[in-house]
């Protein structure tokens, strides 16, 4: 053998061995445990690790702290009171200190929490204080009173004044908009307590609930077997802990066709040339799939009309600000008007990348799959090719669920019973066609149920929905939702059913008894998720603590009834096991049957006294569980751990009655 091939075996030997190297991971990344307990809390997974294991997460958790487990976020440690989804409820012992005083000294500097390439938190919700700076100086005084002028303010801190309000933060000025003498802090505080000047430190609160983000970057590298990492110039670095980063395959492959060009001559170009070729067309069909599927006709195909990115400019003001409906999903909605007179939402995503394309395809397919009456009509998108994503639906006017419970429209007290329980049987009618054409929502939420000028129901934004196929009984996908809604068995196995849908409509069949957001940190501890709230006080047939008074049903003993019929509803959509909650079918049937009165007489007297409501009403239990108990009274739910909705077609021209 000649020198020249020898060598090119001694090279090929090298880069064997390289390869196989690069292609290892971390041994101890993937001994990491996918979840862990910490404490009192349960299913801690990523980002977050055990002091004893720190490379697994980005941040770690001393679990042997008491009495929580404790986490250190920027140079301040707080107490890990709970962990649900991408939430977390943190104590703050030092806040603690300074409100039991109380001291000014909660107003130094704020609460902030830090950022990075791979991660960053907010905490929700929180009020944005003005700190401005104390002068005798009359003339600054009054500059700075004119320029909060309507503000709330405190006065009783040496050296400083504050001024905070109600007002969305969005609205706020801020920081670079100041006068000089004032600066910007955040701090968690309770608008639904009194809140006058006076009882300032009683309003403050050392529990904050905050959400985290991981960065998509961060979440490939870790789910790939990679360590998040940040420079000193908060640049992100993926890499495992030997310091070996993976070789790019098509680096690889050039390599070694070149050893083998070296050493077997001619014959082997013509053999790799075939085989990139097939590698090319086959990667081609895998990774760009959409992209080749969906051009500039590819509303067309699916007989959805494209639409111009400036058409849509100019029917929406060009986006102005004063156009903005809300938040979807995956981008902001704005109002706009088109040339032929119809009112339109146009929502525009966020950004315009492979994720987003997915989701932007995943809705339109969804929607022109279906017809039905309560789902809100897509007219059509911008193409693939635009300048951003665009999708065009029809516009309902009246607002969101949410915006008439607790929002800017429940001040007009609009949603009486009778409408409410209307909107609850068009939400579950909606929700059981969705399943029986095999299709899960997986958002659903009282902000994503649209109401028209009467009050029928529009369910909204399917950029997270999945087809769920007929012959299985759940999809493996990562969890993905509204905190507050989402399915703490769907959370914890990651197994996405019609029944994580069911959970969620319990959610909502909750808001509208109560009136009261899914989340809330102003609430006690353990009733900041509605869901707990719930579960907690109807099995104690605590109903008079949980129904909203303003629906008159302490006077009113029909209102009563329905009202607590569907709160035990709601209780059996709550349930922990997916296999104990109703299908959307039974939901359904449950509520026509409240709302026609089939559950009047079986309202018992020793449960319920229909004239004398007080605050504190006690059912008494049999010796059995509690849920025992409710599961009987509403019987007719199968307890199947595999069972599917029946396939049910609706009329495609059904109309929706008014009320």
């Amino acid at each position: 053998m000649p020198t020249y091939q020898l060598l090119a075996c001694f090279l090929l030997f090298e880069i064997v061995i390289i390869l196989q190297l690069a292609q290892g991971k971390s041994s101890s990344q993937s001994s990491c445990p996918k979840q862990f307990t910490c404490g009192n809390i349960t299913n801690v997974s990523f980002p977050f690790s055990n002091v004893s294991r720190p490379e697994c997460g980005l941040y770690t958790l001393d679990c042997n702290a008491t009495p929580y487990p404790t986490i250190t976020l920027g140079q301040h440690k707080y107490g890990v009171v709970f962990i649900k989804g991408d939430l977390m409820l943190l104590f703050d012992p030092l806040l603690e200190k300074y409100l039991r005083e109380p001291s000014c000294n909660v107003f130094h500097t704020g609460i902030s929490f830090p950022s990075s390439a791979s991660i960053s938190f907010d905490f929700v919700p929180k009020t944005m204080f003005y700190k401005c700076n104390s002068s005798s100086n009359v003339s600054l005084q009054k500059k700075i009173g004119h320029y909060f002028h309507g503000y709330r303010s405190y006065n009783s801190c040496q050296n400083f004044s504050l001024y905070y309000t109600q007002m969305d933060n969005d609205t706020l000025p801020t920081a670079t908009s100041l006068p000089a003498e004032c600066s910007v802090i955040y701090l968690p505080f309770n608008f639904n307590r009194s809140s006058s000047a006076i009882n300032l430190f009683e309003n403050l609160n050392s529990l904050i609930l905050i959400q985290w983000k991981v960065s998509e970057i961060c979440a490939k590298c870790h789910y790939n077997g990679g360590q998040c990492l940040t420079d000193t110039h908060n640049n992100f670095q993926c890499s495992s802990d030997a310091g070996k980063e993976e070789l790019p395959k098509g680096i690889r492959i050039l390599i070694v066709c070149g050893m083998a060009l070296i050493l077997f001559g001619p014959l082997t170009s013509w053999v790799i040339v075939i085989v990139l070729r097939c590698r090319k067309k086959k990667g081609h069909a895998g990774s760009s799939q959409l992209s080749t599927n969906w051009d500039l006709e590819g509303c067309k195909l699916l007989g959805v009309h494209v639409f111009s990115y400036s058409q849509l400019q100019k029917a929406t003001d060009y986006f102005h600000s004063d156009k903005e409906l809300g938040d979807g999903g995956f981008g902001t909605v704005y109002h706009g008007k088109l040339r032929d007179g119809r009112e339109v939402a146009v929502k525009r995503l966020y950004q315009h990348n492979y994720k987003r394309l997915e989701q932007f395809i995943n809705e339109i397919k969804i929607l022109t799959s279906l017809r039905h009456c309560n789902l809100v009509t897509l007219y059509g998108c911008t193409s693939r090719h635009s300048r951003e994503l665009l999708l065009v639906y029809e516009y309902i006017p009246n607002g969101t669920i949410a915006d008439h419970l607790h929002g800017e429209k429940a001040t007009d007290r609009s949603l009486t019973w009778p409408i409410r329980m209307k909107i609850a049987i068009e939400t579950a009618t909606a929700l059981a066609y969705l399943h029986a054409s095999d299709i899960v929502h997986r958002d659903v939420k009282t902000t994503n149920i649209l109401l028209d000028n009467n009050f029928c129901v529009k369910v909204a934004d399917f950029g997270l929905s999945r087809f769920l196929p007929n012959d299985v009984t759940h999809v493996s996908t990562v969890p993905q939702g509204t905190p507050g809604y989402v399915d703490p068995e769907y959370q914890e196995c990651y197994q996405l059913t019609d029944k994580s849908d069911v959970y969620s409509f319990g959610v909502v069949l909750v808001e509208l008894v109560s009136s009261m957001p899914a989340l809330d940190t102003s609430r006690h501890r353990d009733e900041i998720n509605l869901a707990t709230l719930a579960l907690n006080k109807i099995p104690r047939g605590a109903f008079s603590e949980l129904i909203d008074p303003s629906l008159g049903f302490e006077t009113d003993g029909e209102i009563l009834r329905m009202a607590t019929s569907v709160a035990e509803l709601a209780f059996q959509c709550l349930q922990p096991k997916k296999h104990m909650r109703p299908t959307m079918d039974d939901v359904v049937e449950t509520l026509k049957d409240i709302q026609g009165g089939e559950f009047r007489d079986e309202v018992k007297s020793d449960q319920i006294d229909k004239k004398n409501v007080s605050s504190s009403v006690e059912v008494p239990l049999s010796p059995e569980s509690e849920q025992v108990v409710l599961l009987k009274k509403i019987g007719r739910f199968p307890t199947s751990p595999t069972s599917m909705t029946d396939r049910w077609v609706s009329n495609s021209t059904a109309t929706c009655n008014s009320v």
